[in-house]
């Protein structure tokens, strides 16, 4: 009888699993403080969920997360009932749908216009000034967007004087939230969002584009059948990842932009759960509508993949 062989890892060349584990222990060791800070603020916190089902009471303690009384779907049925249903579904979906149609387009028209430059130094410059935005606090851009567009001495405002049209007080007329919003989230992320895109186009194969050359394709020719076929992977699986915050808008921005003025364009899903969690202290409440905000942005995610998956065999899993 022949001797039993050793298992061993196919990508090891004939190492066992404890083997390399020891030869990259290192490695490991880095790898601990991430899957600590994981643990710590996204999977803990998820044990939380229990106060969606629960009557939690303030003051009952940390414990009383998991020992309240269970009162099943009463939070959901209440929400579900609630007069602010549909306009906080409707101004969550519609700010972040805006902001998918005009600001997921940018970022690739961009990359494939500075992938265009001829001179290298030139579109280095270019990246980094678009870069920049991102970097600049959420606090900052709000704060920079009250007074660009303040009544009374804003830049914008001051702009339309001269071209003979009254003050606009766009942030407490309800019809202007959604475009200043839209706007400058676009300004302010495009430039970032475009690395991804840059990078897929820089991976393009030269010879690809020397051949289509040689059969007197055109610039408009090149762009059109071989940079967007290239990166249309990459396109479909940021937008599949896109469609999974539908349904959660930037917390932070609309916080600091919205006021009872415009509440009727710019309240949303997270505001709300704030004004009930935090403000209001009805935990188990805020904490019911959260898990049904975060349920609906699975089922687009999922939905969104498998679509992919049957149409063009790119998908997240």
């Amino acid at each position: 009888m022949g001797k039993k062989k050793k298992k061993t890892d196919a990508g090891g060349n004939g190492k066992s699993f404890r083997q390399l584990m020891f030869r990259d222990r290192y490695l490991l060791y880095m790898l601990i403080p991430v899957v600590i800070y994981y643990l710590v603020f996204c999977y803990l916190p998820m044990t939380g969920l229990i106060m969606a089902f629960n009557q939690y009471q303030v003051g009952s303690g940390f414990l009383g997360i998991y020992t309240s009384r269970f009162v099943g779907l009463k939070w959901f049925r209440q929400f579900f009932g609630s007069i602010y249903l549909p306009r906080l579904v409707r101004n969550t979906f519609l700010l972040q749908f805006y902001s998918l149609i005009f600001g997921f387009p940018i970022p690739i028209l961009f990359a494939i216009a500075v992938t265009q430059i001829g001179s290298l130094r030139l579109q280095k410059s270019v990246q980094v000034c678009t870069y920049l935005p991102y970097f600049i606090s959420t606090v900052v851009v709000c704060g920079m967007i009250n007074n660009f567009l303040s009544p009374t001495g804003g830049i914008i405002n001051q702009l339309l004087n001269k071209a003979g049209i009254d003050s606009i007080n766009f942030m407490n007329l309800p019809q202007w939230f959604r475009p200043v919003y839209v706007i400058s989230g676009s300004w302010q992320t495009f430039g970032f969002n475009s690395i991804i895109f840059v990078a897929a186009i820089m991976g393009i194969s030269p010879d690809l584009y020397e051949a289509m050359r040689v059969d007197g394709a055109n610039r408009r020719q090149i762009i059109w059948h071989l940079v967007l076929p290239s990166i249309r992977p990459t396109i479909i699986l940021l937008l599949i990842m896109s469609l999974g915050t539908m349904m959660s808008v930037g917390f932070e921005k609309v916080y600091l932009l919205y006021n009872t003025a415009v509440y009727e364009t710019a309240d949303v899903i997270q505001t709300y759960v704030y004004r009930q969690g935090i403000q209001s202290n009805n935990y188990s409440y805020a904490t019911a509508v959260g898990l049904f905000n975060s349920v609906i942005n699975f089922a687009i995610v999922f939905t969104a993949n498998r679509i992919s998956r049957r149409v063009s065999d790119t998908a997240i899993w």
